[in-house]
């Protein structure tokens, strides 16, 4: 009897047990809190490129990125109100990156008019925008373009001047005579025969200047003879050259010329076979630079300077100490050597470079 009582409390124990675990994992169970969905995120627009103040806002000029709702704004424009930005006309000169918010934009018919060209804009305040003239070769085969930002050289020529006539040297020579000796008195003139005329002691001269004056030049002795000879130069004097980098990063605003007028919507229907006219090939570029250099580079302009833009990385903010470019710094820096001159030449004789004339290089026109 006895074993049989401890059974039954044994399984009464082991059944309550259990129902106790069963509701106590069941309670903590529900207890634990349900695991959190990940963050909402919503796109909102920013302007892709620099947006000019009073430009009107298309899907060209914006793109989106994606913030979390909670720092969602009221004042940004999301992916569902884009027909509510499309339209709108920018208030301030909106730069690339810039979340656009209420306050940047405007109705086109409540926008403010800006006073002169939509680009004026783009110039950032304390700078000004001036144009020079351009070839292929300075704007680096066209590879610049709007945008671009560029290193301005210069390149002059020198010639020595007299510093009193301002003309370029040697001067030319006259031929100076004497008249004789002699004495000129109470409005008389005295003299002896061979002689000259003299006024307060001093001789008296005349000018003869020859139909072409001849360069002026310089006497030196001939050491073989010991005899004295005169010198002229053989050829006008030669101008010096240098080159220089004077502007470094440098915006470019347009190559070319700016529209006159509002562009014309081309014809819709349109010959395909017809011929289109060659685009004009760009011969100014307009640049972004401080009113200082403004003046510089008028100054290059009329002096005939030769102006050429070099291309350069948009994110390159580096500066660049460089030395000028002269005869004299080719032969120190790249150790080039004078030619000796020797007893023999090349035949024939060279006395320019010029580039060999291949068979492809000659247009061949079709026979008749």
């Amino acid at each position: 009897m006895r074993r049989g009582r401890t059974l039954i409390l044994i399984l009464l124990i082991i059944v309550i047990g259990l129902v106790v675990g069963f509701v106590a994992i069941n309670q903590l169970l529900g207890s634990q809190p349900t695991q959190e969905s990940g963050p909402v995120y919503v796109d909102v627009y920013y302007a892709a490129q620099n947006i000019a103040q009073g430009a009107t806002i298309t899907e060209e000029v914006l793109a989106t990125y994606r913030v979390p709702q909670e720092n969602l704004v009221a004042v940004m424009f999301t992916v569902d109100e884009l027909p509510i930005l499309l339209g709108k006309v920018a208030k301030y000169p909106l730069d690339q990156g810039v979340t656009i918010t209420e306050s940047m934009v405007s109705d086109a018919t409540a926008a403010v008019p800006t006073s002169g060209p939509e680009w004026a804009a783009l110039i950032p305040p304390g700078m000004t925008a001036m144009s020079i003239p351009t070839d292929r070769l300075s704007v680096s085969g066209y590879a610049i373009n709007d945008g671009a930002h560029v290193n301005l050289n210069a390149c002059l020529l020198f010639v020595d001047v007299d510093p009193s006539y301002q003309t370029i040297l040697p001067n030319l020579t006259a031929v100076l005579t004497g008249t004789g000796l002699g004495n000129i008195s109470g409005g008389g003139v005295t003299g002896v025969e061979g002689g000259g005329f003299q006024v307060q002691g001093l001789p008296i001269l005349s000018l003869g200047v020859a139909a072409s004056g001849t360069a002026q030049g310089r006497l030196e002795l001939d050491p073989s003879v010991q005899q004295p000879y005169y010198l002229i130069p053989s050829e006008a004097q030669r101008p010096r050259l240098v080159c220089q980098m004077l502007l470094q990063d440098v915006v470019v605003l347009k190559l070319g010329n700016f529209p006159l007028t509002a562009a014309v919507a081309a014809p819709e229907q349109q010959d395909p076979n017809a011929e289109q006219p060659a685009p004009a090939a760009p011969d100014i570029v307009t640049l972004v630079v401080s009113p200082q250099d403004s003046i510089t580079l008028s100054y290059l302009i009329y002096s005939n300077a030769k102006l050429m833009l070099t291309l350069r990385n948009p994110s390159d903010e580096a500066r660049v100490a460089s030395e000028a470019s002269t005869l004299q710094f080719l032969l120190s820096q790249y150790n080039i050597p004078v030619p000796a001159k020797l007893p023999y030449a090349i035949q024939p004789a060279l006395t320019t470079l010029i580039s060999p004339v291949l068979p492809n290089d000659i247009p061949i026109e079709p026979a008749q």
